[in-house]
This record gives C-alpha cells, structure tokens and sequence, in this order.
C-alpha cells in the first residue's frame, strides 16, 4: 500500500514537471524565433551598407555596437522590471494593473531616451578621444541620429513585449517579426542604394520598422479578444507606479548590462594585444557566435521568467520551483546539443566567417571555450530569467558585477597580457566569470525560501 502511494506521488511529480516542460518550449520556442528574427535585422542592415564601402561599413558596424551598449540594452535591460511585476499581476489575476504597469514602464522607458540622445549627438567629440578615426567618427555619429527614432519606438516596443509575454501570448510577436524582418529587407535595399541616402538609409529603415512592429503589436493588443482583460485605459496610476518600476527596471537593467558591457571591453582589449588585427577579428567571430546562440536561452529565460512570475502571484511556489527544474533541464540540454554540435564542426566554422587559413585555425583553436562559454550562456541565461521573474534583480546585479569585473576581466587581463595567452586567455577570463556568475545564480536559486517569495509577489501587486 504504501508502495503504490510513493508510485502515485512519483507519477504526480513527473506528470507535473512533463506538463511544465511543455509549456515552457510552447512559450520559448516563438520568442527564440522572434529574438532570431530581430536579430537578423541588424545582420542584414550591416550587410547591405557593406556594398558600399569600407568606410560606411566600418562607421555603421560601430554605430549600432555603440548605439545597442549605450541605448537600446539600456531599456531592454529596464523592461525586464515589467517581466517581475507584470507577470505577478497577471498570476495573481490583477489583470488591469497589466496595462496600468506597462502604461508606467513606456513612460519611464521614454525619460531614458533624452540623455541617450544627447550622447549620440556627440560621438564624432567622444569617439576619437577613445583613439577612434574622426572620419568613421563623425559618420557613425551620423547614423546614430538616424536610430533616433528608433530609440523611442524601442522604449514602447519593449514594455508592450514584456506585456504580452507575461500573458504567454509569444505568438504574435513571433508573426510580427518576421513580417517586419521582410519589410525592413526591402526598405533597407531601397533607401541604401535608390534614395540616395546611402548608409544612412540603413539607420532610417530601421527606425520605420521599429515603429511598424510597435503599430503592429498595438492593434493587436487594442482588438484582440486574448488582451481584453488586461488592457486598460491610460490614466494618473500609471505615474503613481513609476517608482515602482524603476526599482525593479534599474537593477535589471545592472544586472543585464553589466555583462553586456564586459563583453564590450574585451573587444577593446583585443586591440592592445600583439596582432590586433588578427585577435580583435577572431574575438570578434567568437562574440558573433556566442551572441547568436544567446537568442535560444534568452526564449528559455523569458519563459522561465514567465512561468516563474505567473506562479507566485498565483501563490503556487511549489509550481514556481518546478518551473524552475523544467527550464533548467531544457537549458542544459540545449547546451549539451548545441555544444556537440559546435565541436564536432570546429575544424570548418571558421569559413562562415573568414577564408583566412589564420583566422580558421585559431577559431577552431578557440572552438572548446566558446562550447565552455556556451554552456554558461544557457544556464545563466535562463537563472537571469528565474530573477527576473521572482524580483531578485538587484541580488542579480550585485552577482554579476562581482563575477565580471571583480573576476572576469582581471583575470582576462591576466591571462592575455601577463601569461602570454592572448586571445584564449582573454576568452578564459570571461568564462571564469560566466562560471562565477552561474555557480552564485544556482546557489541562490537552491536556497530560494519560495513561499517567501510568493507572499512579496502577492504585496508587490496589491500595493499601490
């Protein structure tokens, strides 16, 4: 007898958690498409604008890495408060202070963009402090103000994102997007080479495209039967929940950026090295490949976040913990796959890139650390969107700027420039901080009194 009720409860146990990974894939599996698909954006702009020229390619590649590090990770990074409150309300079934809280995140969002404007204006002055070609300095300044407007659509495009995800509603923006990759393909073609404005075409096309997927998602949130509990009517509670917001929104925006950042910083290094040439150029295909393969745990984290969220303020913390094993399991194998897959191929994936014999052979030398860092990725990936969704932003924050600039870059530095390692060693430094970064992710997460957390979910959104 008692055998059969421990068989039961086992049952019960797998049942739940096969339930939990299907909902968690149905969730991810639109928004990798989604993020894949956006990314391609930027891909095909930069390829475009390279049949112009070395100098419009050059100035544009580092307008959009400096606009992407500057502004636009900036607001993804603080929408990531909306995936903590919006996803609690709509668990909690507060369903009108959805649209109220987005309503706060697209304002506060929106006083982000002056001051980032106000930078860009000013590359062709900063740029060339940083030893920079005041030539490609002054034309990256150039199609920075042309992202302008992209900026702000991008302020209203990331609070309506995080509104329907946090609803589970992945599917439209999946459709969305890859409408918009098709329309920004064509418009980007037409400004580029038949407007006459040249590599600022480019910037342009992306501005109207960002305004286009921001339309396109309003209409749908503004007819859809599937929002019409959730959408609300603009009024004076949206400013009541600004402070709010940024609480949450600025340790997310840390949390996320921070990494961003020292991803950033050794490019920058690369260029000290001896050969910069040769190791800002592997450097940089290593960045490419662990950035397109960040779009896979970026859709589990977001589901993660999701299922998380909509848990607590469900007061369901044994489902948010087994919320949490689902997404975890399906990162780790996604990793184990992906990473097989990039070993198995290390000798040739450097002809993606290059057909430098040089620049071949030291990517398929780099090939086992990017499966390392691979392996970080989708892990830390997917415990980013757990915090994201339990509302430990700040904690994360604190982890990340102890694991990547307490550890990660010094011990880059170390290695490139002390060791002799060059490159690997500056690839290592960062995976030491992934690995610092992951082990305190999961600590935290293990020792997660959940019920707790549910009870603060349940005061965040009852408080006004």
């Amino acid at each position: 007898m008692a055998e059969s009720s421990e068989q039961r409860r086992w049952e019960i146990k797998w049942g739940a958690f096969v339930g939990e990974l299907k909902k968690e894939v149905a969730l991810a599996a639109p928004m990798v498409a989604s993020t894949v698909f956006n990314y391609l954006m930027q891909v095909a702009s930069v390829i475009i604008v390279g049949h112009l020229g070395q100098l419009p390619l050059s100035s544009a590649a580092i307008a959009t890495s400096l606009t992407n590090v500057t502004g636009f990770s900036l607001l993804s990074g603080m929408a990531g408060g909306l995936e903590t409150l919006c996803g609690q309300a709509y668990g909690a079934r507060q369903y009108h202070k959805l649209g109220v809280y987005t309503y706060s995140g697209v304002i506060s969002l929106s006083l982000i963009c002056p001051p980032v404007c106000v930078l860009w204006i000013f590359f062709d002055k900063l740029l060339p402090l940083v030893g920079q070609d005041p030539t490609i300095s002054r034309h990256a300044r150039n199609f920075s103000i042309c992202l302008i407007p992209a900026l702000f659509g991008s302020a209203t495009l990331k609070a309506i994102t995080r509104f329907l995800q946090t609803q589970s509603l992945t599917r439209p923006m999946l459709y969305s997007s890859f409408c918009v990759l098709c329309f920004h393909v064509l418009v980007c073609w037409l400004l580029v080479f038949k407007s006459g404005l040249g590599y600022l075409g480019a910037a342009v096309a992306t501005s109207l495209s960002t305004w286009l997927t921001v339309a396109i998602l309003g209409f749908y949130i503004k007819f859809s039967p599937a929002c019409r509990r959730t959408r609300a009517s603009f009024s004076m509670e949206a400013f009541e929940n600004i402070g709010k917001f940024f609480k949450l929104g600025i340790a997310s925006a840390i949390m996320i950026c921070l990494k961003w950042w020292s991803m950033e910083l050794l490019t920058l290094l690369s260029g000290l090295l001896p050969n910069p040439k040769l190791e800002t150029s592997v450097l940089s295909i290593c960045l490419t490949i662990s950035t397109m393969h960040f779009t896979i745990p970026y859709g589990f984290g977001a589901a993660a976040s999701t299922r998380v969220s909509n848990e607590l303020g469900d007061k369901n913390p044994q489902a948010a913990k087994v919320a949490v094993v689902a997404a975890f399991f399906l990162a780790f194998t996604e990793a184990v796959i992906v990473g097989t897959i990039l070993l198995s191929c290390r000798s040739v994936i450097g002809y993606a890139y290059s057909n430098d014999k040089q620049v071949v052979k030291y990517i398929a030398a780099m090939d086992p650390l990017i499966c390392a860092s691979i392996i970080m990725d989708s892990l830390q990936g997917v415990l980013s969107g757990v915090a994201r969704g339990g509302g430990w932003q700040l904690l994360g924050a604190y982890i990340n700027l102890g694991a990547y600039y307490l550890v990660g870059l010094p011990v880059a530095a170390i290695l490139a420039f002390i060791a002799h390692l060059r490159g690997k060693g500056l690839w290592i430094g960062f995976i030491a901080g992934s690995v610092v970064q992951t082990a305190l992710l999961i600590l935290i997460t293990a020792l997660t009194d959940w019920n707790k957390k549910a009870m603060e979910a349940e005061q965040r959104v009852t408080k006004r």
